[in-house]
């Protein structure tokens, strides 16, 4: 099996439902299972500025597909939701991208793995160090210098997951 982080976005139509809503579906394909979900956040867009806030989160999963394949089975989920690329960074439906995969680098027309700026955007580092578990991250990591050295501004717990306590992720 193989661990894979994803992170996934919306800022249109009904997000948190959206957001949800693909959580599920992605559990329920036959060879992806979710393991950890991160809370939500509420973020403001990056890139085209012009647009709504989105929500973001983050999933680990356990997958037997290759990366190739995930991408595949991840852009069909975004297809289901009406997702359209008609501007960069713009608003969408349903945004899902693969963060790390197993400690793989991967460099292909279609994919970078890791994803190569998830460490520059706190929408993306936030969630995905809240459930991160250290051995599947491709660096050794002082998670707490480096959220200190994020900027966090525009990221704002939007639900956190059960149980848990985000406040040293996103106080500044």
């Amino acid at each position: 099996m193989n661990t894979a982080y994803i992170s996934l976005g919306s800022n249109q139509g009904d997000r948190a439902r959206y957001l949800c809503e693909a959580v599920e579906e992605i559990g329920r394909h036959e060879q992806i299972t979710v393991e950890k979900e991160s809370s939500i956040y509420e973020t403001d867009p990056v890139g085209y500025t012009e647009q709504d806030k989105f929500l973001n989160m983050v999933i680990k999963v356990k997958t037997k597909l290759t990366p190739a394949d995930l991408l595949k089975a991840l852009q069909g989920f975004e297809h289901v939701y009406g997702r359209k690329r008609e501007i960069r960074w713009g608003p969408r439906t349903l945004d899902l991208d693969i963060l790390l995969y197993n400690q793989e680098n991967i460099e292909t027309e279609e994919l970078s793995i890791p994803h190569p700026r998830m460490w520059e955007r706190a929408f993306v580092f936030i969630p995905l160090m809240e459930i991160a578990d250290s051995e599947d991250l491709p660096i050794k990591i002082n998670r707490k210098e480096l959220l200190g050295r994020q900027d966090r501004e525009g990221v704002h717990v939007w639900k956190p997951k059960s149980g848990g306590d985000v406040s040293e992720l996103t106080e500044s």
